[in-house]
C-alpha cells in the first residue's frame, strides 16, 4: 500500500467516524446511544482489550531469546557492571523498568544514520524522545483533568493539576499548556512519518490512523473549549 493510499484510508476512516458522530448527535432518538452507550462501551472495550493484549503477549512463546539490555553485564569482580543498563538484581530490574516506563530511557538512546560525504554517520535523535515524552505525559494529564466532569466532589489533586496546567493565564478560559503540547507532539510524530524517507517507506495505514484520530480528538477539544465554547454542564 502506497503512502497516498495509506494516508487516504486512515484519514477517510477518521472523517467517517466524525461524520457518523455529527449525524447521530443531530437525531434526538440517537443521542442516548452516542452520549451514553458509545462512551461507556468504548471504555469497557478498551479495558478488556488492554487486558487481553497483555495476557496474550504473556502467553506467546519465545523461540529465540533476544536480550534487550545493553552495557556491561555482571561478570568478574574487577569489571564494573552497568547496574541500570544490565541489571542482575531485583532492585536493578525495578530501577530499569521505572526509567523505561516513566522516562523512555531506551528511546533516549535512539540514534539516526545518515549519509555524509559517502560515509554513514550516526548521530543522536533526541527529538523523537522529546516528542514521545511530551505526547504521553500531555495525554495523561489531559485524561486526569477530565475527571472533574465525571467525579463529584472533584478531587483536590485534579483541581490542582488544572491550576498548574493553566498557570500561564492566557485567554478566557485559560489556555492549558498540555493542549498545545499534545497537538504539537502529535503533529511532529505525523510530519516525521511523512518527511523521513525510511519512516515513510515502512509506515502503513494503521500507523497513520491513530495519529489522525488523536489529532482529531485534540483539535475537537480545543475547538469546544476555546472557540465554540460548549457548555459542558448543560450537556
Amino acid at each position: 500500500m502506497g503512502v497516498k493510499l495509506s494516508l487516504g484510508v486512515s484519514l477517510g476512516a477518521v472523517l467517517a467516524i466524525v461524520l457518523v458522530a455529527l449525524v447521530g448527535a443531530q437525531v434526538s432518538s440517537l443521542q442516548p446511544i452516542f452520549g451514553i452507550f458509545v462512551p461507556y462501551a468504548a471504555f469497557v472495550i478498551f479495558i478488556l482489550g488492554f487486558i487481553y493484549r497483555v495476557v496474550d503477549w504473556g502467553r506467546s512463546p519465545v523461540p529465540y531469546r533476544i536480550p534487550t539490555t545493553c552495557g556491561q553485564q555482571k561478570t568478574l569482580p574487577w569489571i564494573k557492571q552497568a547496574k541500570i543498563e544490565n541489571p542482575s538484581s531485583t532492585l536493578g530490574v525495578i530501577g530499569r523498568m521505572i526509567l523505561e516506563i516513566f522516562a523512555f530511557r531506551s528511546l533516549f538512546r535512539h540514534t539516526k544514520a545518515e549519509m555524509a560525504s559517502g560515509n554513514i554517520v550516526y548521530g543522536g535523535s533526541k527529538w523523537i524522545w522529546l516528542g514521545a515524552l511530551a505526547f504521553h505525559y500531555s495525554f495523561l494529564i489531559i485524561a486526569i483533568r477530565h475527571l472533574r466532569l465525571f467525579v463529584e466532589p472533584v478531587p483536590a489533586f485534579v483541581n490542582g493539576l488544572g491550576i498548574v496546567d493553566g498557570m500561564l493565564q492566557i485567554g478566557v478560559p485559560e489556555l492549558y499548556i498540555t493542549d498545545i503540547l499534545l497537538l504539537a507532539a502529535v503533529s511532529y510524530l505525523l510530519v516525521r512519518r511523512l518527511i523521513v524517507p525510511k519512516m515513510r517507506y515502512i509506515s502503513l495505514a494503521n500507523d497513520y490512523f491513530p495519529l489522525f484520530l488523536i489529532l482529531g480528538i485534540g483539535i475537537s477539544g480545543v475547538l469546544m473549549r476555546y472557540f465554540i465554547r460548549v457548555d459542558i454542564v448543560s450537556v
